[in-house]
């Protein structure tokens, strides 16, 4: 069963889980296929950074690739003002870059 959502993403589900968009859920197929093909170790879902205020920020994909490097991803289809604003938090207070797609 497939649900809309309020910015017109369509949930989809993948190996029993559920992901926010289609394009979500296709990049976890390209994940895997970069895991199976040795090029990422591991990745992980939903992983949050608590801001102050207490404020939590949920990133997409956490991927550990196996030259030891990890990025952090998060699938948009539309940039809120509230996801800017926690972009930019998150950013400032931990040493990471949030990559888009």
């Amino acid at each position: 069963m497939t649900r809309r959502h309020k910015w017109g993403n369509v949930i989809t589900e993948r190996d029993g889980m559920k992901f926010h968009s289609k394009k979500e859920a296709e990049y976890y197929d390209i994940l895997k296929t970069a895991q199976a093909g040795g090029y990422v170790s591991f990745f992980l879902r939903q992983v949050p950074f608590h801001l102050p205020g207490n404020v939590k920020y949920i990133c997409d994909f956490l991927v550990f690739y196996t030259d030891g490097t990890a990025q952090v991803i998060d699938i948009k289809g539309k940039r809120t003002p509230a996801y800017i604003k926690n972009k930019k938090m998150v950013e400032a207070l931990f040493p990471v870059t949030i990559e888009e797609r």
